[in-house]
Order: C-alpha cells, then sequence, then structure tokens
C-alpha cells in the first residue's frame, strides 16, 4: 500500500512536471542540448561543500485502455533546484553526466514498461515495482559516480 502511494505520488509529480514542462523550469534531456551554468537558477546552498548540485526527475505517465497499456517516460533537469557554486567547464560536463545518468535510467524504465506483460489485476502493483527498483538503481548509480570521482574531483 505504501509502495502503491509513492507510485501514485510519483505519477502526480510526473504529470505535474509533464505541465511545467511547459514552462522555462524544466530542460528535458537531449542528445542536442547540453546543460549551461545559465540553466543552474538556484542559490548554492550554505550548508553545503559541493562544487554544484543537479536536479534531474525521471517520470513516468501511463494510460489503460481496452486492457492496453501506453505510457511516456520523461527526464529532466529542474533549473530552479539546481545550481552551481564553482562554475567551470570541468565541474558542468561533471554535472552533465548526472542528467546523463537520469536519461540512460528513463531508457531502461521504457524499456521495462516495452516488455511489460500486461496484466489486469496486477499492473499498478507491477508497474510500481517497476518503476521503484529503477529509481532505486539509479539513485545508487549517482552515488556510485560522485563517489568513483569524489565529486568531480577526480
Amino acid at each position: 500500500m505504501i509502495l502503491q502511494k509513492l507510485f501514485l505520488s510519483a505519477l502526480i509529480i510526473s504529470s505535474s512536471m509533464l505541465v511545467a514542462a511547459q514552462d522555462d523550469e524544466y530542460i528535458e534531456w537531449s542528445v542536442d542540448r547540453k546543460l549551461t551554468w545559465k540553466d543552474y537558477l538556484a542559490s548554492p546552498d550554505i550548508r553545503s561543500d559541493a562544487a554544484a548540485t543537479t536536479s534531474t526527475a525521471l517520470g513516468i505517465e501511463y494510460k489503460m485502455k481496452n486492457n492496453s497499456l501506453s505510457h511516456k517516460i520523461v527526464c529532466r533537469f529542474s533549473k530552479n533546484k539546481s545550481w552551481g557554486r564553482y562554475k567551470t567547464d570541468y565541474i558542468l560536463a561533471h554535472e552533465q553526466c548526472h542528467f546523463d545518468i537520469t536519461e540512460l535510467f528513463a531508457r531502461r524504465l521504457n524499456k521495462s514498461m516495452m516488455e511489460y506483460q500486461f496484466n489486469s489485476t496486477s499492473y499498478k502493483n507491477d508497474l510500481n515495482k517497476m518503476y521503484e527498483d529503477i529509481v532505486k538503481e539509479k539513485q545508487d548509480f549517482q552515488l556510485l559516480y560522485d563517489k568513483e570521482t569524489d565529486h568531480s574531483k577526480n
């Protein structure tokens, strides 16, 4: 039940992200569009010693019609939640990789959704588990990336 509520919250968030994406707060991932420091609108967190923070979101929207499932996966960067303290090309490249990692997991989620065998009695729980598993993998991978690069120092 808790996971279902989390999944529904994620769906609500992603739905509001889809609406908000029409304004200038979010950048949808694109191979042709790289981040620039002008995209980082938030003020640096004075409690953090990080050089920069990149806020990304992995969202899913799905519809059921005639026992058929359609979906859309989104990978977005939040301008209003991302900030840079030390704005070098090197650090920006590191932050771009965080956005790219989120896109990698968006593609994994899309692949899982495409392979999903629809079950009318369990699809909500199935999709919730699929989403939560991918998000957990993404978070773990982001942490590993920062650990291996020592938060862009290495």
